[in-house]
């Protein structure tokens, strides 16, 4: 445990993969903050663990299932326990997946529910719970296209991400005349991800001419939101490459 005056400020990244919410851990660890970053594998977390440690940060790969009540609230016991004050949350689970409504099965349609907005809402609580004493801290959301409007194919994610928005604007008008900044990005393009790289050959080769997400560029604008002056507070922003249209 460590000592409680020399605990650093915590940035917890709950779905820390392996491009955004990596990068996210990455740039919050630069600056000094202990990071804790979960998966539900936590073996899938050390390769990051190993950079962030390489560049002499510091980072706790845990492994959590962020749909399952019992394990958040465990989670953010232990972190202000034994690892430091709770300052940033990112909630960055993703569920992205695409099938047509009559494809969709209900298993489908309460997973994508889970992930991306049942996880949401015990993230954000707990979060809450632990900023409020403090009157301050940082809870981002990371959002999508799909939080905006829902395309054909993609009913189960689009209805999950919709729901993810309205946690985020209901939080954010509770939290806010609290000191706690709430946040919901827009994710709207293709990221540099191995997934779009396999699978969108045409839309990656697009990289050249800077014309997909670079995950270390979305990871410096949630810096940004995070070191906003409270008198000057983003609640919704959206991120998307110059070619992309809207």
């Amino acid at each position: 445990m460590a000592r409680k005056e020399n605990r650093r400020p915590v940035t917890v990244v709950i779905g820390a993969g392996d491009a955004t919410g990596g990068a996210i851990a990455k740039r919050f660890a630069r600056e000094g903050f202990a990071v804790v970053a979960t998966r539900r594998n936590a073996e899938a977390l050390q390769p990051l663990r190993a950079e962030i440690e390489a560049e002499g940060g510091i980072m706790h790969a845990l492994g959590c299932d962020a749909r399952k009540e019992g394990a958040m609230v465990g989670l953010f016991e232990f972190i202000e326990r034994d690892i430091g004050p709770v300052a940033v949350v990112v909630f960055n689970i993703g569920a992205n997946v695409m099938f047509s409504i009559t494809e969709t099965t209900a298993r489908v349609y309460q997973k994508v529910w889970e992930m991306a907005a049942f996880a949401g809402f015990l993230t954000g609580r707990e979060a809450a719970k632990v900023m409020l004493p403090r009157s301050k801290g940082t809870i981002i959301f990371t959002g999508a296209t799909a939080s905006l409007r829902g395309a054909s194919g993609f009913s189960a994610f689009a209805s999950a991400k919709f729901a993810l928005r309205a946690l985020a604007q209901s939080m954010a008008r509770e939290l806010g005349p609290q000191g706690i900044h709430v946040a919901h990005s827009i994710i709207d393009g293709a990221i540099d991800t191995a997934f779009i790289k396999d699978n969108f050959p045409d839309k990656y080769a697009s990289k050249a001419q800077a014309g997909i997400l670079d995950p270390e560029h979305i990871a410096e604008q949630y810096w940004q939101i995070h070191r906003q002056a409270k008198d000057c507070w983003t609640h919704e922003f959206d991120l998307r490459p110059w070619q992309e249209t809207f």
